[in-house]
């Protein structure tokens, strides 16, 4: 299946015809893809290619630039985020994001991650106490961190930051996770633990993952999307993909031929 929309029941996110511009630069091109849900989707491709500008449009990140023009839909569950009516806060509650680098606040553990319930009108500290604990849980965390939780999250290692922006993104109860390379900057044993993470998270979110590392997307990924030059060049199975491209520029990039 190459760019063709995959619509099948489960599809929680559905983009049609997406066009994204900065100032006078065409950056999107008529962009088609349907996102399972309850599945990991990689995004693939060399610097500079979309997917991260592509990753920002599904939580309307891209609003905060200026200059920036979008035409065409993103359903998610029904909805297109683009309508005027959208609460983009809800939005980017329902649909959180994890960065290149961690990017823990400069406060404890535990506020860290009762920072986005609190903002939500959680006041009661038994249940922030819960929040705490299952979110950490959840980012395998909590039991690393768990007799420190009053101490500054800036003194955690890199990989543990990430996983502890994980946990502040569960917090709020989101239902898909962008993950923008979110191991670039983690080492190999970090990067493992990221990984083993997002095979036991998607069995409750969708997961969309920009990574440069075609070994990751074929490792923990259920779909993988080919960008190039802001076209989405091809997208379906990952075992497709890496095994029998549809097409000559895929199978060139993931062989090493550019990129």
């Amino acid at each position: 299946m190459t760019v063709a929309n995959r619509i099948e029941t489960g599809t929680k996110i559905n983009v049609n015809q997406l066009n994204l511009y900065y100032g006078e630069n065409h950056a999107l091109h008529n962009i088609d893809l349907s996102i399972e849900q309850n599945t990991i989707a990689a995004l693939i491709g060399p610097s500079g290619c979309g997917k991260s500008t592509f990753l920002r449009t599904l939580n309307r990140m891209n609003d905060l630039i200026e200059n920036v023009r979008i035409n065409g839909d993103i359903i998610i569950d029904g909805q297109n985020i683009y309508d005027p009516t959208t609460d983009v806060v809800s939005l980017r509650k329902k649909v959180g994001m994890v960065f290149q680098r961690p990017n823990p606040f400069p406060m404890s553990i535990y506020d860290n991650i009762a920072y986005g319930p609190r903002i939500h009108g959680i006041k009661k500290k038994a249940v922030l106490d819960e929040i705490v604990e299952r979110s950490l849980q959840q980012a395998a965390l909590w039991d690393e961190v768990k007799d420190r939780l009053d101490k500054s999250a800036l003194g955690l290692s890199g990989g543990q930051q990430q996983r502890l922006c994980i946990a502040r993104l569960l917090a709020v109860e989101p239902d898909v996770l962008l993950m923008d390379e979110p191991t670039s900057a983690l080492d190999p044993i970090s990067t493992l633990k990221v990984e083993e993470l997002t095979q036991v998270l998607k069995d409750k979110y969708t997961i969309i993952i920009v990574t440069h590392n075609m070994q990751q997307a074929a490792r923990i990924s259920d779909y993988t999307s080919f960008f190039l030059n802001g076209v989405l060049v091809e997208s379906d199975k990952t075992d497709k993909i890496f095994t029998t491209p549809s097409d000559q520029r895929t199978e060139d990039y993931i062989t090493g031929r550019f990129g």
